[in-house]
């Protein structure tokens, strides 16, 4: 038994695997072409572990964690509290520590969070992989592969594990990650010669790599550390994730922040020192206080948390986030390019009508139950009809992938393997009573030419008696154009170019009413031919019918085309299927509506120069791109960004992975999509709806303002820390707040509310509002004037009106200078600090809408709210009144009547944001 216990007997096995007859290579491996028992497939799995590659050890949680200790911020910190030390004040130095450590504990609880989030994400789509054991294919985990499985292998498939091939149909594969060569090889099932490179030999395939197309069946013989890719598995992981661009302005903004509060601490400690003439300690520890007033602490890690939070609540909506940076993508997103079928539709095929000369068949049932019956005017079919249509079965069944899987138990539904298309073939087949497993095992398959979307048809070839016959399904009017005869009662005849023009006609009143149409045809080849080529085999074929299926557009896309035309957000529906049907679909869910709809066919865009393709972008009028290929989504994607268009662009092919990279979102389908358009891709759809795509946009416009609104809470009360620091200087009062308190408030009572405003629900009108522009950065005017300006004044003057207030009903007067420890000072900074706290309750209501009411959104929607306030106050009320933090915080206990006078500023800032609002709008 030659099964792998060390890298050197894989090696020897990878060496000698390819040299075998393919009838060899299952005894090699000790298995069949029944695949492995479920008993011996678990024996080995025990044996050789799970399929996964080795992972290389992290960076150390301690280091991540010592890393926040020196960022630009922090660093800002450690002077500031070297400072302190200096000026001779070491409880604030050792207090400025203490928050620095602090925030470096929040910092990296946050982003862990954030990675953990992320981590877990990738979990929730595992990569699976067809193999056959038990004699039966079935869907395992690709972890769950073990030595001597064997593996169904499509095109877009990744491939999980080294394997022999035993099987291969026009195969292709990208072995770009192991061998750097982006053009697709083409893969052999036949005996190898010579001592190659293994990585080059044409009948091995390896884990890393992907079907690029064709089709094929492979013997696994090495899994997870034993595999070629585990070579190069260190240095992907080693492979850091770049900051997004909002992650950069956001650092960006920081250090102008940092830069301005040193510089406003230089200026004050100078005119402190030569103009007020104070001493050199007390004018250290004033230069430190608004210093450390200006300082952000908590802004970056915040926005790595909400980012997060967005991300897994997206995930709870079926759109998995793949990077953190999409978020914010999303939000600007201006166009959908979207496929048809699954994505608009239910993706539930089901033959609705068969034409067969020269008559319409209905078929009822619905789904893929095989429940249902043929008619023809309501009645049933003749015996004529009925052998016609075991001739179209043949080829919608022969030339077929898909895979009915019959219910287990009862209450179980029936369930498909494969293409749906070609699955509700198989169903209508069913109905009909057509065997097709029977007739295959009469007629052996011996070659298959897989569907491709250039050529829109797929080949089976089967050996009947002496001859080989190729059964051919594909696009209708490729299937009629290629074919010389047709089938009539059974016999073939001349198929007639008059006769062509009339099926064409037929096929365009179905297509309008919105069915998918495919054609089948046949040909009789030689006993000696040989030449599998699509040219050769796809020509002169007896035409034998058509099958008309309807895929029911989804309920919810309507609501979600609508949303997208308030949102300002165009649609362009880029297809493979005819352009009657696609439009069809399009007036049905409302993407085109009263308007002409100008419909431009695959060969017709490839005949348009770059500049007239983008003067029909740039129209207004309805336009569906049918008859598409992968090839065409790329250019259009890479034409809409020359246009400087924020394009979503959706698919599920191997061919589409261009396109998904290109566009700046790309939106690869969970259910249909191919591993490859996964990997590809920015989002993936566990359920393949495009009312998804839209729900996504809308989370992705709700965190970027989500963001602007926790900014704006940030630096209002910046303001309301500051003012008090120019005062002192202005009108030469007593520091109204000292920097503990200050600190307090940073690190303390607003770190709660501001997050919970980073999580807080989406406003009644963020979709009736056009895409936010590229260029436009997440600190606008706005935003600055919002919080700084009209808050933070406001703020300031309310807190300050309190700490005069206190001053004056004791007697004091301008020039009566009062010690820190004066309980007349203790009760006026506790006044500024505890009217910053009440403040920030107001603040914080209404900071939840930028444009619209806050009542309309629910004061107390979001859950954070609440528990950011009852946060604030209790660790308030703890400064205020424990004596312990009262020494170290420098406040006193407040009486009835300054509450009295403290909470009506919560109204105050409150009603004047809802102000605001309504005058703005």
């Amino acid at each position: 038994m030659v099964l792998l216990t060390d890298r050197e007997v894989y090696f020897k096995c990878k060496m000698r695997i390819y040299k075998l007859p393919s009838s060899e290579v299952y005894s090699e491996l000790e298995t069949s072409k029944r695949g492995l028992s479920t008993e011996d497939a678990g024996k080995r799995l025990e044996k050789y572990g799970a399929n996964q590659i080795e992972e290389i050890k992290k960076t150390p949680i301690i280091y991540e964690f010592l890393a926040n200790l020196y960022q630009l911020l922090a660093l800002l910190l450690w002077a500031a509290s070297i400072l302190a030390f200096i000026s001779g004040t070491p409880q604030l130095g050792l207090a400025i520590i203490a928050v620095i450590i602090i925030n470096a504990i929040f910092s990296f609880w946050q982003e862990y969070q954030a990675e953990k989030a992320i981590e877990a994400l990738k979990r929730i789509l595992p990569t699976t992989t067809k193999v056959i054991r038990d004699g039966k294919e079935s869907e395992i985990l690709s972890s769950q592969l073990v030595p001597g499985d064997i593996m169904i292998l499509e095109e877009g498939d990744n491939i999980s594990a080294d394997a022999r091939l035993v099987e291969a149909f026009q195969m292709k594969v990208d072995s770009s990650t192991l061998t750097g060569e982006s053009k697709p090889v083409w893969k052999v099932a036949e005996v190898e010669e010579g001592d190659e490179n293994p990585v080059e030999v044409h009948n091995l395939v390896f884990a890393g790599t992907s079907v690029a197309s064709g089709s094929g069946r492979a013997v696994v013989f090495a899994t997870g550390v034993h595999t070629e890719f585990n070579k190069i598995a260190a240095l992907t992981q080693e492979v850091k994730d770049e900051l997004s661009p909002l992650q950069k302005e956001l650092r960006r903004v920081t250090q102008i922040i940092a830069i301005l509060a040193v510089l406003m601490g230089l200026i004050l400690f100078t005119v402190n020192i030569y103009l007020v003439s104070l001493p050199l300690s007390v004018a250290f520890l004033f230069a430190i206080g608004l210093t450390v007033a200006n300082i952000p602490e908590g802004l970056l890690p915040t926005v790595t948390l909400s980012l997060a939070a967005s991300v897994q609540k997206m995930a709870r909506k079926n759109a998995l986030i793949k990077r953190l940076s999409s978020v914010e993508t999303l939000g600007s997103t201006n166009i959908i390019c979207t496929d048809k079928t699954g994505t608009l539709t239910r993706n539930e095929m089901t033959v609705r009508k068969i034409w067969i000369p020269y008559e319409i068949l209905d078929v009822t049932g619905t789904g893929y139950e095989p429940q249902g019956e043929f008619l023809h005017q309501g009645k049933e079919v003749s015996q004529e009809q009925i052998r016609e249509l075991r001739l179209l079965m043949r080829s919608a069944t022969f030339a077929n992938d898909a895979k009915l899987v019959e219910p287990s138990k009862s209450g179980e539904k029936w369930k498909i393997l494969g293409d749906p298309t070609e699955a509700a073939l198989l169903v209508a087949a069913r109905k009909n009573g057509f065997d097709w497993k029977e007739r295959i095992e009469e007629q052996p398959q011996i070659f298959e030419l897989p569907f491709d979307s250039k050529r829109k048809s797929m080949s089976s070839i089967h050996q009947k008696g002496p001859v080989k016959m190729a059964y051919i399904k594909g696009a209708p009017k490729k299937m009629i154009a290629l074919s010389s005869q047709i089938s009539v009662n059974g016999e073939a005849r001349t198929f007639s170019e008059e006769e062509k023009e009339q099926i064409i006609k037929v096929h365009d009143e179905l297509a309008a009413s919105g069915l998918r149409i495919l054609g089948m045809a046949y040909r009789e080849l030689s006993s000696d031919f040989e030449d599998y080529q699509p040219q050769s085999v796809e020509r002169d074929m007896v035409f034998v019918g058509m099958m008309a299926m309807q895929d029911p557009p989804r309920p919810e896309v309507k609501p979600a085309v609508e949303d997208c035309h308030r949102a300002g957000i165009r649609i362009l529906m880029i297809t493979g299927d005819y352009g009657l049907t696609a439009q069809s679909i399009a007036e049905e869910v409302g993407i085109i509506s009263g308007e002409p709809c100008q419909i431009i066919k695959g060969k017709e865009l490839d005949k348009l120069s770059d500049e007239q393709v983008k003067e029909i972008l740039r129209g207004d009028c309805n336009v569906i791109f049918a008859r598409a290929v992968p090839e065409h989504k790329m250019r259009i994607a890479s034409l809409l960004e020359s246009e400087d268009e924020i394009v979503a662009m959706t698919g599920d092919g191997v061919n589409d992975a261009p396109a998904l990279k290109k566009a700046d979102i790309g939106v690869a389908m969970g259910i249909t999509g191919t591993d490859v358009a996964k990997e590809a891709s920015d989002m993936i759809l566990t359920d393949d709806n495009f009312a998804t795509i839209v729900g996504a946009i809308k989370e992705g416009r709700t965190i970027y303002e989500n963001i602007r609104k926790f900014i704006t809470y940030i630096f209002s009360h910046e303001t309301a820390e500051i003012i008090p620091f120019v005062l002192m200087v202005v009108l030469g009062i007593p520091l109204p707040i000292t920097v503990m308190q200050i600190l307090a408030i940073d690190l303390g009572t607003d770190t709660l509310p501001a997050l919970a405003l980073g999580v807080g629900p989406s406003e009644s009108d963020v979709m009736d509002r056009p895409p936010r522009s590229r260029k436009e950065g997440l600190l606008n005017r706005f935003v600055i004037i919002r919080g700084y300006v009209f808050l933070g004044l406001i703020e300031a003057v309310l807190v300050m009106s309190g700490y005069f207030w206190v001053l004056f009903s004791a007697g004091w007067s301008f020039g009566i200078d009062l010690s820190f420890s004066d309980p007349l000072y203790l009760k006026a900074t506790t006044m500024v600090f505890a009217g910053i706290v009440v403040a920030q309750i107001g603040n914080l209501l209404g900071c939840q809408t930028t444009r619209t009411s806050a009542f309309k959104v629910g004061l107390f929607k979001n859950k954070w709210i609440i528990r950011g306030i009852i946060f604030e106050v209790i660790v308030l009320l703890s400064i205020i009144y424990i004596p312990l933090l009262q020494n170290i915080f420098s406040t006193t206990a407040l009486g009835l009547n300054e509450w009295l006078y403290l909470l009506p500023f919560i109204p105050i800032i409150f009603f004047a944001e809802e102000l605001r609002k309504y005058i703005s709008n």
